[in-house]
């Protein structure tokens, strides 16, 4: 890293007044203290694990909905248990609580995320052209296929599918990666399960997924937090034999 030093310097203006030349007093410069280098605290492996462990922990926990727990007890907890000392919980004990919390988390972020989906199909069933089925599911057909060819629950399909949240967060996307993806139809979730066998093969729709007909009260990946709606556009591009 290069370090800029700055000085600035105060230069005196002389003047004649009549015959004779008085001059100001010459200001010494001003020097800025130099910028300190920035000290790395990873000074050995020992460190550099032991910062490594923290933050594969910490992505852990955010990836589990559990970002917002106290980590002055999460770091007394993990020095009891290394230093040998008594622990007031016995493994299972910490099991149960864990999973008793993060139900409870998954839960309130769900309810949240199903009024803000019920709200958004609401509105979304109004726009012209987009179907809403009995069971919530919404399609809106962006290209008809040529082919009458329709997929069974038991067949396997090759898609080009882009997944988003309401809010048009990408989770998922084989257009961007550019490779089309194969599945049994009756291996995705609920809401792909019902719109596919619907569609003829070169056709693509856009899906409206409610949380019910996608992944309910159970958060998926980093992404998809529990109660999500979903938006697909999904391409059939063949149904594989």
């Amino acid at each position: 890293m290069n370090i800029r030093f700055a000085a600035s310097i105060v230069l005196c203006a002389s003047f004649g007044i009549a015959t004779a030349q008085t001059k100001k007093p010459t200001t010494k410069p001003s020097v800025k203290p130099k910028p300190t280098t920035p000290v790395n605290p990873l000074k050995n492996l020992k460190d550099s694990t032991s910062y490594a462990l923290g933050v594969s922990i910490g992505h852990s926990l955010q990836s589990q909905n559990l970002s917002e727990i106290n980590t002055q007890f999460l770091l007394k907890g993990i020095n009891e248990v290394l230093q040998h000392k008594k622990v007031n919980l016995t493994e299972e004990q910490a099991g149960n609580i864990i999973n008793n919390f993060i139900q409870k988390e998954n839960l309130k972020k769900s309810e949240a995320n199903k009024v803000a989906g019920k709200k958004f199909l609401e509105a979304n069933g109004k726009r012209q052209g987009v179907t809403t089925l009995p069971d919530g599911l919404q399609y809106e057909v962006l290209k008809a296929g040529t082919d009458t060819t329709k997929p069974k629950l038991t067949d396997k399909v090759k898609c080009h599918y882009h997944g988003t949240l309401i809010d048009g967060t990408v989770f998922d996307s084989s257009v961007d990666r550019g490779e089309p993806a194969t599945f049994p139809v009756n291996g995705v979730i609920k809401g792909w399960q019902e719109a596919l066998p619907m569609m003829t093969v070169g056709s693509k729709w856009k899906l409206f997924i409610p949380s019910s007909l996608a992944y309910g009260d159970n958060p998926a990946g980093p992404k998809i937090g529990p109660g999500s709606t979903l938006v697909f556009e999904v391409e059939l591009l063949s149904i594989e034999k």
